[in-house]
């Protein structure tokens, strides 16, 4: 329901998760996943950021967002994104 509200698509959502930009680990069991994707109209460039619990089985997302602020989470050679 948030995804829609957000105006998400699940497909979107899908392709970050199997082929993400950047991945970091939040903490022990959580990872947030994100790629640049283009979004709204007209087309604008926006960061997809996905916190996913990878602690369960089958791991489960826990909130997806979309943000302009993309320098803010962007890490060109930060240690902790692999």
């Amino acid at each position: 329901m948030q995804m829609m509200r957000r105006q998400i698509s699940e497909n979107d959502v899908a392709k970050v998760l199997s082929n993400p930009e950047q991945r970091e680990v939040v903490r022990e069991g959580r990872m947030v996943y994100q790629s640049r994707i283009p979004h709204g109209d007209p087309t604008k460039t926006f960061l997809l950021r996905i916190f996913v619990d990878v602690d369960r089985e089958p791991p489960e997302v826990v909130t997806v967002y979309l943000t302009s602020k993309i320098s803010k989470y962007w890490r060109a050679d930060d240690e902790s994104y692999i």
